[in-house]
């Protein structure tokens, strides 16, 4: 039986570790390639509720530049775990939105600022 869960929490492990192990000019990549998820997303509609259309826009991001090698797949894979987790409907859905929001402070220019 598929454990979608298990699989996201493993996938974000993997994509904080390529984020720790990267160089600044490698963070700021993944980070901008996040932002442009984001932006993706904010312009595709949900499909009757369903996020899916916009995970699956990032998702064939991520396949494009993972096929050619780039660190910046890091940040398309952190947004379609992102818009899944949004959607409230997997078990631990509230822990999986703590670690997305912890793994999105490591890059660089989406750190929270304290006013």
């Amino acid at each position: 039986m598929n454990d979608e869960t298990k699989d996201l929490t493993e996938t974000l492990a993997f994509t904080l570790s390529v984020i720790l192990s990267g160089n600044e000019a490698e963070r700021r990549r993944i980070a901008s390639a996040y932002q442009r998820g984001r932006q993706l997303i904010a312009g595709i509609p949900f499909d009757r509720g369903d996020a899916r259309p916009r995970i699956i826009a990032c998702s064939e991001r991520f396949n494009t530049c993972d096929i050619a090698g780039e660190i910046a797949s890091a940040g398309w894979m952190l947004a379609a775990i992102e818009e899944r987790v949004a959607e409230k409907n997997l078990r631990g859905w509230r822990k999986l939105r703590k670690l997305v929001d912890e793994t999105v402070r490591f890059l660089p220019s989406c750190q929270q600022t304290v006013h």
